[in-house]
């Protein structure tokens, strides 16, 4: 793959996670299933994914430790204040699944990524 083209998947896949999160998170409230519910569900959290891919460290390495633990945090905290100010609120327990499935969501598919492209170099060196 392309070097030029992996900021650009990597953004795409952050934006996948967090919108799974916010659809995992409907479903699991029997919210309604409609697109505009969803968005406005992962909206917060892709103001915060898309925060954390201004900075340097994230666009340099978007799938090294330093950026999968910038836009980790950058997403929870910048993305729970988003919706703590529309909603007045933010329970403790809200903010613990977050900070938890969003840890899973964007933390997991660096380090599926990581592996998969181990192995591959680990299968070119045979």
């Amino acid at each position: 793959m392309s070097p030029r083209r992996i900021p650009a998947l990597a953004i795409v896949a952050d934006v996948v996670a967090v919108v799974v999160f916010a659809a995992i998170g409907r479903m699991s409230h029997a919210e309604p299933d409609d697109v505009l519910g969803l968005l406005a569900t992962a909206a917060p959290f892709l103001v915060g994914v898309a925060a954390m891919w201004v900075t340097p460290v994230v666009r340099a390495n978007p799938i090294g430790i330093g950026a999968t633990l910038t836009v980790w945090a950058g997403t929870v905290v910048i993305g729970l204040l988003v919706r703590a100010g529309f909603t007045w609120s933010l329970p403790l327990s809200f903010a613990v699944v977050t900070a938890v499935a969003l840890g899973v969501l964007l933390m997991g598919w660096r380090a599926l990524s990581a592996a998969v492209s181990l192995r591959a170099r680990q299968r070119a060196l045979r």
